[in-house]
């Protein structure tokens, strides 16, 4: 290896050993650690996030890179590597160290700060720790605010490189005027669908054994992976030979288990990821938006295709005999693919999914740019879901507090959801084109499937941007019309709309 690339791949190793750390903090914070620990284990993450900021702009790491950046040869996995450790020095280094540690506190406590409120449905409570996150935000916005550029769309290039407010205006603008028409056609003229099967009689214990079962199916690696379970799903990886998904169990059996499809879809992008690139600043997904395109790949256009269940359907009769014996396969998949507009995003159905999103974006530019009174959230998001979704939320913890996001300070992050449901659409419609999709489902061939997303996606981690992996996978640039096609089409036909 060239030696003065040697030299900054031995401090990014140290920062990689920092980050490892902090990861395992958050995975514990969500799954096994006590109540009460939150506080005492805040103040070690501060310490670890300090030690972290301290390696990425102390001079030893400025000094490597600015040495690397006049070497001729290197390869282009290390200039890859090379430009990700200076854009994160290049994050952090306008930020003061003490501004930086308090955030990282502040964040650790906050998220328990919200799961409290959430429970006691007492936005006021919450409201104090929001608007010191959303301060902070905006204060590190500003530290790297270029320019002319917006406050939000700095926020937005963490998540999604490409797509400023310009461009997401637009795509929200088409999914505005095309899905709110039909959600309501559908609403007045669509037949109903009985999915009262789904709800209670699924003990816990078998949808822990349905979970694996699906996890594995669908491609996830439990050699190298981890499922448990948390109040809020997600995936965490430390690097691609440990990845870890979690899930939630309810009443509504159909939640835990497309919940499991999708968390499985973020691990195996994770675990996708090239051996030569991971532990590195571009080995992980290149994206949110991308990451979502596979998770809600997975659970979408894979999971609630007839198709995939066809193989496996019996093995879901089996497991619940009393709920499901009576149900035909076609009741079934009308069933998980039934229209319901409902409060909660991540229970939402495919259709009304990305139109949650959309509520979510528009409060954030609200939020960031316009200094909106944030006592008047609760009342502002429940308008928009009453004009985008017919319905208004009895109570904050069903309206504003449902999601985790903004305790975790993740603004900006909400319009990757509905960017992924878009991506994998394109996706879609182009790898039908290069094989028979349904026949591999109806095989149980997910493995193809898998080396398809590995091979044109996964294996890159941040090398290329989310644009130009759409662009090299299907040969076209990013739009939008794929998915909105893909959902009328799907849904006039369910509802048999003319």
């Amino acid at each position: 290896m060239n030696k003065i690339y040697e030299n900054l791949s031995s401090i990014l190793e140290k920062t990689m050993a920092l980050q490892t750390a902090l990861i395992l903090f958050e995975w514990d914070n969500e799954t096994l650690a006590p109540e009460e620990s939150g506080s005492y284990t805040a103040r070690v993450i501060g310490a670890l996030t300090e030690e972290y900021y301290g390696f990425m702009t102390g001079d030893e790491m400025g000094e490597a890179i600015a040495a690397c950046e006049q070497e001729s040869e290197l390869s282009d996995i290390q200039k890859a590597v090379l430009q990700g450790a200076k854009e994160a020095r290049e994050e952090l280094i306008c930020i003061p160290k003490a501004e930086y540690r308090e955030n990282a506190q502040l964040i650790a406590e906050a998220a328990r700060v919200w799961s409290k409120a959430k429970k006691n449905e007492d936005y006021e409570y919450f409201l104090p720790t929001l608007e010191k996150v959303i301060h902070f935000k905006k204060k590190f916005a500003s530290y790297r605010k270029k320019d002319g550029q917006k406050l939000y769309d700095v926020l937005l290039a963490e998540y999604e490189k490409g797509f400023e407010t310009e461009l997401l205006d637009e795509f929200f603008g088409r999914l505005k005027e095309e899905l709110v028409p039909l959600l309501q056609e559908i609403r007045e003229h669509g037949k109903e669908i009985d999915d009262s099967f789904l709800i209670g009689g699924y003990p816990k214990e078998k949808q822990e054994e349905m979970a694996r079962f699906l996890a594995e199916y669908v491609g996830f690696n439990f050699e190298k992976g981890v499922l448990s379970e948390s109040a809020h799903p997600f995936t965490t990886n430390l690097h691609n030979h440990d990845v870890r998904i979690t899930t939630s169990y309810h009443d509504k059996m159909d939640s835990s288990m497309f919940s499991v499809i999708h968390e499985s879809g973020h691990g195996i992008y994770e675990l996708g990821i090239s051996d030569e690139i991971t532990q590195t600043p571009v080995g992980q997904g290149t994206s949110m938006g991308m990451h979502e395109s596979q998770s809600r790949f997975y659970e979408n256009l894979i999971g609630r295709n007839p198709n995939f269940w066809n193989p496996i359907y019996n093995r879901l009769t089996e497991l619940y005999p009393d709920r499901l014996k009576p149900v035909s396969i076609e009741q079934f998949m009308e069933a998980i693919n039934k229209v319901d507009p409902g409060f909660i995003r991540t229970e939402a159905d495919e259709l009304t999914y990305s139109l949650h999103i959309m509520i979510r974006y528009e409060l954030e530019k609200m939020i960031i740019e316009e200094d909106v009174d944030l006592k008047k959230l609760p009342e502002i998001w429940a308008d928009k879901y009453e004009e985008y979704l017919g319905i208004r939320p009895k109570n904050v913890s069903e309206g504003i507090l449902q999601d985790i996001h903004w305790s975790q300070g993740l603004f900006g992050y909400f319009p990757s959801y509905a960017l992924g449901n878009a991506f994998g659409a394109q996706l879609y419609f182009h790898m039908k084109k290069e094989m028979d999709f349904d026949g591999l489902l109806r095989d149980g061939k997910l493995d193809v499937i898998k080396e398809y997303l590995r091979s044109h996606i996964h294996q890159y981690g941040k090398m290329k941007t989310s644009r130009e992996l759409i662009k090299a996978a299907t040969g076209e640039e990013f739009t939008p019309e794929y998915f909105i096609d893909y959902l009328k089409e799907k849904y006039r036909k369910l509802y048999d709309l003319s």
